[in-house]
């Protein structure tokens, strides 16, 4: 019996170089399977067909690595040259040039380097068009009819903010909208969600929601960091309702966090962020009610109060300007009666007039023979004038009666 020749033992059954080289692929990938390795990044190159080729090196050996083009979203950022990172990944060859290389799908530097360095870029981005700006932000509405939610619908964020906004205000409405919010697909969910909730909100009066919460629950970096992403940030910002981020727990601060209109620890203190209790609203109208009722008595009361002053004014001023009209009556009635003829004749003279009546003021009014009246204060004379004696002349007259 032969022996039996396997490939390659002969050179009648010698391999390809290729058959060789995805043999080793086959092998080295069935040998390993996907693990963490540590290195300092070094070469580090963005090709131009969108994969990131470099090395992985420590003291005394290096590892070629690539990064997919398809998996680069799930990094964070893309490294420096000298940065100390742990990779996970596939050892694997490449059949065309016979290199083994480490095909990476996760990074992270050492401490946060990598997510920090994500973060102050997006960061940065925002801050250069002003999306950070503190004065952008709004007041929330202080009594909303209407809350609309962005979260996952089975997670427990929605049920704690059903559930405070129940306690509040059980008359507030809750719209939820659905949205991924972990994972590779959240952001572009997310976006969406906010995207389909401004579209229904213009689209009809009755649709009006006074305040967004765009949020979920704690979890890990990695779960959270959707809230970090770029896209989901802008479309916050862009939000013509106005915005609370509520994303994880309190030690946890976004990006989403940093453009919103206000940044609440938790999802429960969004809801109680966004509306007061219901109870507190109404003491707080009857107060007003009071407050109002009091200020109403008081202006009245005052009002009364300055009417009555100002009448015992008006008296006062009119009692005096009656007694000093009735004062200048008086004197020019005095006046007036003392240059009266009748006042005259009261002190014992007499007013010679024509028989007509006519006025005889001077004696060159008169002709001898001529009949006049004497007007005396209790009655007329009627006379005849017998003789007349001018005052040029020396010659002195009597009149007869």
């Amino acid at each position: 019996m032969s022996a039996v020749a396997y490939p390659g033992t002969t050179p009648e059954t010698a391999l390809s170089i290729a058959a060789l080289n995805n043999a080793t692929k086959d092998v080295l990938e069935g040998a390993f399977e996907p693990l963490w390795v540590k290195g300092e990044v070094s070469k580090l190159t963005a090709h131009s067909n969108g994969h990131w080729y470099f090395t992985l090196k420590d003291a005394r050996a290096q590892l070629s690595c690539v990064v997919w083009s398809r998996d680069i979203p799930r990094i964070p950022a893309k490294p420096d040259d000298g940065m100390s990172v742990t990779a996970f990944g596939q050892l694997s060859m490449y059949p065309a040039r016979g290199q083994v290389q480490f095909m990476v799908t996760k990074m992270e530097a050492e401490g946060e380097g990598l997510w920090r360095k994500a973060f102050e870029a997006t960061r940065a981005s925002l801050e250069k068009d002003g999306l950070l700006d503190p004065s952008r932000k709004r007041a929330l509405p202080r009594y909303p009819r209407r809350v609309a939610m962005v979260t996952s619908l089975d997670g427990a964020a929605l049920h704690d903010v059903r559930s405070v906004l129940a306690r509040r205000d059980p008359t507030v409405e809750l719209i939820a909208v659905g949205a991924t919010v972990q994972g590779e697909s959240a952001p572009a969910s997310i976006v969406a969600a906010l995207d389909r909730l401004v579209r229904w909100h213009d689209a009809d009066p009755a649709n009006y929601v006074d305040t967004v919460i765009v949020g979920r629950g704690g979890g890990s970096r990695e779960d959270l960091w959707c809230f970090n992403d770029e896209r989901v940030a802008r479309a916050i910002a862009a939000c013509p309702i106005p915005t609370i981020s509520a994303v994880g727990h309190e030690v946890d601060v976004t990006i989403a966090d940093l453009v919103a209109d206000l940044r609440a620890a938790t999802p429960s203190a969004a809801a109680e962020a966004a509306v007061p209790v219901l109870d507190e609203v109404r003491a707080d109208v009857a107060a007003l009610g009071a407050n109002m009722r009091d200020a109403v008595t008081a202006i009245m009361r005052d009002a009364t109060s300055s009417v009555r002053q100002l009448s015992r004014v008006l008296a006062l001023r009119a009692e005096r300007s009656v007694e000093r009209r009735r004062a200048r009556v008086q004197e020019l009635a005095a006046r007036v009666d003392g240059l009266s003829p009748l006042s005259t004749l009261a002190r014992g003279y007499a007013v010679a007039r024509q028989r007509n009546g006519g006025a005889l003021p001077s004696a060159t009014g008169f002709r001898p023979g001529m009949e006049f009246d004497l007007q005396f204060r209790d009655g007329i004379i009627t006379a005849r004038a017998e003789a007349i004696a001018l005052r040029e002349t020396a010659a002195s007259t009597g009149t007869s009666v």
